[in-house]
């Protein structure tokens, strides 16, 4: 830094000069830099098979050459000597314009790199997210997770680091925060309580993106964001329903998509007149079944006879489809081609029914 000074003491006495000359080599040394830097990285990167160092290095040069650049802004600002004037017992009376600067330029550049930490957090969260072998932890699940602690502790850094940027006291500023904290904690109890069944419901995993679920008011929908806040479902009707997750973590879920398999089973039960042929009834249910588009052969669609009930011989037909948003179509083509294949077989569709008996009553 003193060589480069002396360099700069060649221009002659003119700050401006001096100045211009500061900035002008601090630009160029950004972009010298960079170049070397991209050359070198691209060269070790060109020795691996995988495009994630190739991402890493397009978001590495941005902050590099911002900070090279405001290192020649702040060699400038030092040419007009800002220093403050200062009494006979060395106390400044007048702004520090040097050190405000200074602390102006650091803060640019903890924004330069604060902003490739975040993006940076997100890359390496996706790589490791991929890698199911090495790292269990970090799955697509609860990817939302940590990528969401991972900016709080970034945001946390930064605004620690501005702190001391700016001169102030970062460790009563901590103290004052976590006073703050219980204050803010009473304050916005039903938020912390979303924040945490948020986390919770990302742990545990009971549901994940794209899974159909039911609660037990009635909603059902798929998940499209799980949040800190809340969770998104949108349901058949392209309607987006967002719920508090301190009630998602309560209510009772039934995960549609959950198990080993995204395929659900449909249930379709049907009711056919007492005194109908019963073998001929689930030859025509199988039929109907093994025809249907939305219904998978494997595992086989199967019929049975549940019940007598009080107007009807109670029969369920029950498939396979491949998921379950495909539910009200396959029920719309099964009732209709059972309704159909009924008819042609001379089937009777059972209906509630009442026999009334009248009895001559004597009189005298």
């Amino acid at each position: 830094m003193k060589k480069l000074q002396e360099y700069l003491d060649l221009f002659g006495d003119e700050p401006w000069l001096r100045a211009g000359v500061a900035v002008v080599l601090g630009f160029l040394a950004a972009y010298v830099v960079d170049f070397l830097v991209r050359r070198v990285l691209k060269a070790l990167t060109h020795r691996t098979k995988t495009t994630a160092d190739d991402q890493l290095l397009a978001l590495f040069h941005r902050p590099v050459r911002v900070t090279v650049v405001l290192i020649g802004l702040w060699i400038a600002i030092q040419q007009f000597g800002l220093e403050p004037q200062r009494n006979e017992a060395g106390e400044a009376i007048s702004i520090d314009h040097e050190t405000w600067i200074g602390s102006l330029l650091k803060t640019l550049g903890l924004l330069a790199w604060t902003g490739f930490a975040f993006k940076f957090s997100k890359l390496l969260l996706q790589i490791l997210s991929k890698d199911r072998e090495r790292v269990q932890v970090i799955e697509p699940s609860t990817l939302p997770l940590f990528d969401n602690l991972g900016k709080i502790i970034i945001f946390g850094g930064a605004c620690y680091l501005a702190v001391i940027a700016w001169g102030g006291d970062a460790q009563a500023l901590i103290a004052s925060a976590g006073v703050a904290g219980i204050a803010i904690g009473f304050a916005a109890k039903d938020t912390l309580a979303n924040l945490f069944s948020g986390v919770f419901i990302v742990a545990d995993s009971p549901y994940k993106l794209g899974d159909y679920i039911v609660l037990d008011s009635g909603e059902r929908g798929k998940v499209i964001n799980i949040g800190l806040r809340s969770t998104r479902l949108l349901t058949r009707d392209d309607i987006e329903i967002t719920i508090p997750n301190a009630v998602m973590g309560a209510a009772k879920i039934m995960n549609e998509t959950g198990g080993p398999a995204p395929s659900r089973r449909v249930r379709i039960p049907v009711g056919v007149a007492y005194g109908s042929d019963i073998d001929l009834v689930k030859q025509v249910l199988q039929q109907v079944a093994e025809k249907n588009e939305f219904v998978q052969l494997s595992p086989d669609p199967r019929i049975r006879f549940r019940a007598f009930g009080d107007s009807a011989l109670n029969f369920e037909l029950l498939g396979w489809i491949q998921e379950p948003e495909l539910r009200g179509r396959a029920v719309d083509a099964l009732l209709t081609e059972i309704y159909k294949a009924f008819a042609e077989n001379n089937i009777e569709i059972a209906f509630p029914q009442l026999d009334v008996h009248l009895h001559k009553i004597a009189t005298e």
